[in-house]
């Protein structure tokens, strides 16, 4: 396995992944990111999405869903440090349309500039969320 790169997807409550890939795709904070073994070294913020890992004679991709967080690119290592991470599978659709309405709701009951910022980024989040499931329902799984 001389062309695989170790992966941590980690969230303040757990270890969401580990192990090695041939690829890791992910939402940067200036547009998506596609990371090889040997990456240049790089350190930036994620947005929120869907992160996809390439692992070794799996046909299927693994995919988790981070809300945000820093993602660490070393020539052999890749950590994703999220502030909320859920694998792929675990993603709740009726949860995230919930998320999503409440959050819309607040932003017209906007009482001040720090609601109205909270509500956008919970918006955010429950969009990206949905995104992520879409792509997860679209590749048959």
């Amino acid at each position: 396995m001389a062309n695989t790169i170790h992966v941590d997807v980690v969230s303040a409550e757990e270890l969401i992944f580990s192990g090695q890939a041939e690829f890791v795709a992910l939402p940067g904070e200036a547009g998506e990111l596609g990371i090889y073994p040997k990456h240049t070294p790089l350190i930036t913020r994620i947005r929120p999405g869907a992160v996809r890992i390439k692992v070794p004679g799996q046909a299927e991709d693994e995919f988790v869903f981070v809300a945000g967080g820093l993602l660490e690119v070393q020539p052999n290592v890749v950590t994703v440090l999220a502030d909320t991470a859920i694998r792929g599978k675990d993603l709740d659709e009726a949860k995230a349309l919930e998320a999503k309405k409440q959050a819309e709701e607040l932003m017209t009951n906007k009482e001040s500039a720090i609601d109205y910022a909270r509500a956008q980024a919970e918006l955010a989040e429950a969009i990206a969320q949905l995104a992520a499931i879409a792509k997860l329902r679209h590749r048959g799984r």
